[in-house]
């Protein structure tokens, strides 16, 4: 069977390398209307296997433009990921719940022991949580504590005044953790023990 004139002219070995070019450039494209790191590493191998083709003319057979989309490909993640052009190092990536834990916020929507909402100072993409209060209510507006991370879904917060300081807030989270008896309620067991 003999082919069409129109597949040899496009299927050549001299089209290749604009293949590639063409290919890379629709890719760096893409990545600037959707940009996430999605299509750069891929397009900069790409463009520049198709560059390079393109110069040395009938020496770019499929394998070796195989081999430089490859190296490329490695040079570009190698810099994609040393040069870090989407955020600082380690900056993007997503922490687990344990990390909410000693976090500060404020309430949004008054917190009680069955329900409520905090925002977090620092946390993250959308800062909003649902919360549970360890004692009591918590009034719109107070200050709180991560005291749980409880998953990340539902957060335990622990209220603190305006005098505390950062130390409080630090005594108040390692009492949490340890689930050791505050100062008043040793008194309140004392006073109780006398009468």
């Amino acid at each position: 069977m003999v082919p069409f004139p129109l597949q040899l002219e496009l299927f050549g070995p001299e089209t290749l390398p604009l293949l590639l070019v063409l290919a890379g450039l629709g890719l760096s494209i893409a990545e600037a209307l959707a940009p996430g790191a999605h299509f750069v590493v891929l397009g900069v191998a790409l463009l520049a296997a198709g560059l390079v083709g393109l110069l040395i003319g009938p020496f770019a057979t499929p394998l070796v433009l195989g081999v430089l989309v490859f190296l490329f490909g490695t040079l570009a993640l190698y810099g994609y990921r040393e040069l870090d052009f989407y955020g600082g190092k380690g900056s993007g990536q997503t922490s687990d719940s344990a990390a909410l834990k000693g976090k500060t916020g404020r309430v949004t929507e008054r917190v009680t022991p069955t329900s409520g909402q905090v925002k977090l100072d620092a946390g993250g993409f959308n800062p909003y949580y649902a919360a549970r209060s360890v004692h009591g209510e918590l009034p719109e507006g107070t200050e709180v504590v991560v005291v749980d991370p409880g998953g990340g879904n539902v957060i335990t917060v622990e209220g603190f005044g305006p005098g505390e300081d950062e130390i409080d807030r630090e005594l108040a989270r390692e009492r949490a953790r340890n689930n050791v008896d505050t100062p008043e309620s040793e008194r309140e067991r004392e006073d109780a023990e006398r009468a």
